[in-house]
């Protein structure tokens, strides 16, 4: 057989650990870090992407500017092997009523008709409300969703109208 000097591979020496010191073991693919420590730091710097995608927004003035929008710093120093961070604090505390009903969290899914719990099983309809097995059909909660004219505008979406210039007569 061949050997390793032959063939220009070799093994690794050893395991590596992670370069965060997690107790994991690291790869060259992962830059020496578990497979965990890499998704965070990946994640990190989408997050920092995206904090200065919208800072220069901001700066720019294409903000809305309600002043409800959460001001963030960015401290980037991508340095041999430091993570780049990110500090946020929202600039107004006060919530209204509205912001506060829409984090409440919902209660089980119940069919609009019978109020029936359906969980999982529930059916979404056009008319944009859930519904349970008995009552999914269009005619069993009375949908108010025209599916005739939403179905003539698919046809006419598909199918444009072609017609061809007229000829001249000779």
């Amino acid at each position: 057989m061949e050997s390793h000097d032959e063939t220009g591979c070799q093994a690794p020496e050893g395991p590596i650990l992670c370069i965060n010191n997690c107790g994991f073991f690291g790869s060259a693919a992962t830059m020496n870090m578990c497979s965990k420590c890499h998704k965070a730091m990946i994640l990190k710097q989408e997050q920092a992407q995206l904090a200065a995608s919208s800072i220069e927004s901001i700066v720019n003035g294409s903000s809305s500017g309600n002043g409800k929008e959460p001001v963030v710093d960015t401290i980037l120093d991508v340095q041999a092997g430091k993570m780049p961070k990110i500090v946020a604090a929202e600039q107004s505390s006060d919530l209204t009523s509205n912001e506060l009903s829409l984090t409440k969290k919902e209660g089980p899914n119940r069919c609009n008709t019978c109020k029936k719990r359906v969980g999982l099983t529930g059916f979404e309809c056009r008319c944009g409300h859930l519904f349970c097995g008995v009552h999914r059909y269009s005619e069993m909660h009375n949908c108010p969703f025209d599916y005739q004219s939403a179905g003539r505008n698919a046809i006419a979406k598909a199918n444009p109208v072609v017609k061809a210039e007229k000829l001249d007569k000779i």
